[in-house]
């Protein structure tokens, strides 16, 4: 693969937005052009299977689960050409040099992820990957309270906005979450943390 195709893509937004959606498209698209692609995501993201990213709408492409970011490159196969990681914002902070260390290799690496947690925070390594990359995608949902575009993602706890002292990550899809706009996002307490 020539170098001028290397590059790190990075695709954020809130939950219910299509980031493994685009994801899957991107990686779809270069399997049809003969590339030799691998997409990896976090162990702990087993909401629809364990072996593949799936969208919300159905949509998969088989993936490797990985405990931590040193995992990406000890299972990366030599012809591999693009690299897809979902759900970026689980993984460690040594995701952020791998990607790097990937890119410099003369591959493409296409990662999606939430930009922001569920106090509307930035979220883990995916702010320097932003920082970093030479393409960024931030894609919308529809706010479920007013119909607007959607970039923050609400969490629910007994069908409440969770308090913003609660644990940041906790694994869940429609029964959990909601995307919402920033006017309609709400996150008790978070005065006490300013």
């Amino acid at each position: 693969m020539p170098a001028s195709h290397a590059g790190l893509e990075v695709i954020v937004g809130s939950m219910f937005s299509g980031k493994s959606e685009e994801l899957i498209r991107r990686v779809k698209r270069a399997v049809i052009a003969r590339r030799m692609v691998q997409v990896f995501k976090p162990a702990i993201d087993d909401r629809f299977g364990v072996e593949v990213v799936r969208s919300h709408d159905g949509d998969s492409f088989t993936a490797r689960p990985v405990k931590n970011s040193d995992e990406i490159v000890f299972l990366l196969e030599r012809e591999t050409t693009v690299v897809g990681i979902d759900e970026v914002q689980f993984f460690d902070p040594g995701v952020i040099t791998v990607a790097k260390r990937l890119v410099a290799d003369g591959r493409r690496v296409i990662c999606a992820g939430l930009d922001l947690d569920f106090r509307g925070e930035p979220f883990g390594p995916v702010p320097t990957l932003l920082a970093l990359a030479e393409r960024v995608d931030k894609l919308e949902a529809i706010c479920v309270l007013c119909g607007e575009p959607a970039t923050r993602t609400q969490r629910i706890v007994n069908g409440v906005p969770a308090f913003y002292d609660e644990p940041v990550i906790v694994i869940g899809a429609n029964e959990a979450y909601e995307a919402r706009c920033r006017t309609c996002h709400d996150v008790p307490r978070r005065s006490n943390h300013e």
